[in-house]
């Protein structure tokens, strides 16, 4: 089957983007389907706190590949379809594969790091037993709560590079109204920033600041030898 492509030459679904969106499909369907089966795939493939018993390096891949539930999956890979195709389309596939694999890490050592940090200052290592909802339970299977999933900061590397090649291109936020990328990016850095300070939730705030930048400086290299923009010419 030959590739479609649009009129300004770009492929409509690069495959990169194509076989993302087939990857995280698959596992959202395979983690609801093993539940049934009293199977969490995702306290496997989740990353997990590295100082957790159910830690595992290979986690810090996984994790960007499941998802907690279908509206997590459904804004990450419509995010994903949108932005990545125009930039797999300017940089080719293994760039674009190497970049969004970079944001997802670092979002993922971010995460971490934030972890630790809420760990020592809370001075957790000091207790044998937590009170978590009105039950108490051992600091081990505490620790092992703190599970990481989701795409987004891979994502959010992904709108970084948008709004860094683009920055003038529209985007209409909520479909209605349009804004430049350049602001949209800043606007979501600044909610992002200020979300992970004051807020508190399930929502990794730093893990998606950590996409953005992973994703910046890696931009920024490619800046420097010349090659932003992969082999288009413009």
């Amino acid at each position: 089957m030959s590739e479609q492509y649009s009129p300004t030459g770009f492929r409509v679904l690069p495959p990169v983007v194509k076989h993302l969106l087939i990857i995280n499909a698959i596992l959202f369907l395979a983690t609801f389907t093993l539940n049934r089966f009293n199977i969490d795939l995702s306290d496997y493939l989740g990353l997990h706190f590295f100082l957790a018993s159910d830690f595992r390096p290979y986690q810090l891949i996984t994790y960007m590949f499941m998802h907690a539930n279908f509206e997590h999956i459904f804004f990450n890979m419509f995010a994903l379809w949108m932005f990545g195709n125009t930039l797999e389309n300017i940089w080719g596939s293994k760039r674009f594969l190497l970049f969004f694999m970079v944001c997802g890490l670092g979002a993922g050592l971010c995460q971490e790091a934030v972890q630790y940090i809420q760990y020592a200052t809370t001075d957790l290592a000091q207790y044998e037993n937590v009170n978590l909802g009105g039950k108490v339970i051992p600091m081990s299977d505490y620790l092992n709560v703190w599970n990481t999933v989701g795409a987004s900061g891979a994502v959010y590397g992904l709108l970084l590079a948008f709004g860094m090649l683009f920055p003038n291109s529209r985007i209409y936020l909520y479909f209605l109204f349009p804004i430049k990328a350049k602001w949209f990016v800043i606007g979501y850095a600044v909610i992002e920033l200020l979300s992970g300070f004051f807020t508190s939730g399930n929502v990794a705030h730093f893990a998606h600041l950590g996409g953005m930048l992973f994703g910046l400086i890696l931009i920024l290299i490619w800046k420097k030898k010349g090659k932003l923009y992969g082999d288009q010419v413009f």
